[in-house]
């Protein structure tokens, strides 16, 4: 059976309609506004509180060192009221303990300490021993106004005295200072014996200290230069062992400041 061809404008028109029903039916649907976004307030940030500081540790007072300071000053007032210094304006330089052996009848040691003035004071504690029970003159002492062809003074603590020594090279000879004022007799029964001693010089003065009481004033000669080094000595009155055994302890010179 042979077909009818069909008829491509009455097609198209249907097409048309179709559409048209299409777009009627299907609304596209209405938008709806986007919200304004509102502001929000951001807070006012709060300082941040900074730390206060850490209070810095203050030093702790030696207090040895401080209770020292004013022993040592206290010394220096107490010379300087009764007479021995001309004033209180100085320095202290304390030392390491000394001890030593010497075996040399009628012989002394020398040390210095290489701290050269005129006016000073210079103070230990002694502890001394000789090996003989009947030994010659012995004991600790102080070297002062030590000069380069080795002239000087020697002070020594020695059980029954204190024997006070000028020593002049050029003559070649060592003699004995005698006392202005004091006797400087001191009595130590038995060894070791020990005691507190002091050599305070002042112009052309010397007082001698024992366990704080003056046992003697001396006069030194005004010709000679009084100004040297200073030192430790011991003086041996036995060959005997150890001959004299010295100790110094709490060892400490006290020099004024020079204007």
């Amino acid at each position: 059976m042979h077909r009818k061809p069909q008829n491509p404008f009455m097609l198209f028109i249907l097409v048309l309609i179709l559409v048209s029903l299409a777009c009627a039916t299907s609304q596209p649907p209405t938008p709806t506004s986007t919200p304004e976004p509102t502001a929000t307030k951001t807070a006012t940030p709060t300082k941040t509180p900074r730390p206060s500081p850490t209070p810095r540790p203050t030093k702790t007072p030696n207090l040895a060192a401080t209770e020292r300071a004013e022993e040592l000053n206290a010394e220096v007032q107490e010379y300087f009221d009764k007479g021995y210094l001309t004033t209180t304006d100085g320095q202290f330089k304390e030392f390491d303990d000394f001890s030593y052996d010497w075996a040399q009848l009628g012989w002394y040691k020398p040390f210095l300490l290489r701290d050269s003035t005129s006016d000073f004071f210079l103070s230990a504690h002694f502890k001394w021993s000789s090996a003989s029970k009947v030994a010659d003159t012995s004991g600790c002492g102080f070297l002062f106004a030590i000069q380069s062809n080795n002239d000087h003074y020697a002070v020594f603590l020695d059980r029954s005295k204190v024997f006070f020594l000028m020593t002049d090279t050029t003559l070649g000879f060592s003699r004995p200072v005698g006392t202005t004022r004091g006797t400087g007799r001191v009595k130590f029964a038995e060894f070791p014996a020990e005691a507190d001693f002091t050599l305070i010089v002042k112009g052309a003065y010397a007082y001698v200290l024992v366990d704080g009481e003056v046992v003697g004033e001396y006069t030194l000669a005004q010709s000679r230069i009084l100004r040297g080094n200073l030192g430790l000595t011991v003086l041996s009155g036995t060959n005997k062992d150890y001959g004299t055994r010295c100790e110094m302890t709490n060892l400490h010179l006290w020099i004024p400041t020079e204007e």
